[in-house]
């Protein structure tokens, strides 16, 4: 081993996810490719929130540049007004949120459905081996016929 740490494996206090506030305006701004007071009216409107230092300074995570580059794009490109893509957003977040809930309740009913299976095999593993299981006997519309033997007369 060289002493180098691999990153990608390293998980300290400091650790940097796409949602850790790091870029201050004036870099969210040029790395989304939009003016400063643009964010300041994108946060002033709902769209892109940042988080705030304690001294109330905007902080951009990258999940906030690309959301900016979303709104951008939908703006200029698509031709969709800024409430217009406010509700896009809030759908989307929405939708995402939808989708987590399902991925937690299908996770629920797997456990249940296997501690249920659980329990099954251990009801059926208590019964008692000694017994004859019951067997229904089918109906039939047969006809039998009984005549009795004639006693011989001696």
């Amino acid at each position: 081993m060289d002493g180098r740490r691999r990153v990608d494996n390293w998980r300290g206090p400091y650790e940097l996810t796409e949602e850790t506030p790091v870029y201050v305006i004036s870099v969210a701004a040029q790395l989304s490719g939009l003016h400063p007071q643009t964010l300041r009216q994108y946060d002033r409107l709902g769209l892109v929130s940042p988080d705030r230092t304690a001294g109330r300074g905007r902080r951009y995570s990258a999940r906030d540049i690309e959301l900016l580059r979303q709104v951008q794009q939908l703006s200029q490109d698509e031709g969709i007004n800024l409430a217009g893509i406010k509700r896009i957003i809030e759908l989307e977040n929405q939708v995402a949120a939808l989708q987590s809930r399902v991925a937690e309740l299908e996770a629920a009913l797997d456990g249940a459905a296997a501690a249920m299976q659980q329990r099954e095999a251990a009801v059926h593993a208590s019964y008692r081996r000694d017994l004859v299981p019951y067997q229904e006997v089918q109906q039939t519309s047969a006809l039998v016929v009984w005549r009795p033997k004639r006693q011989q007369q001696d």
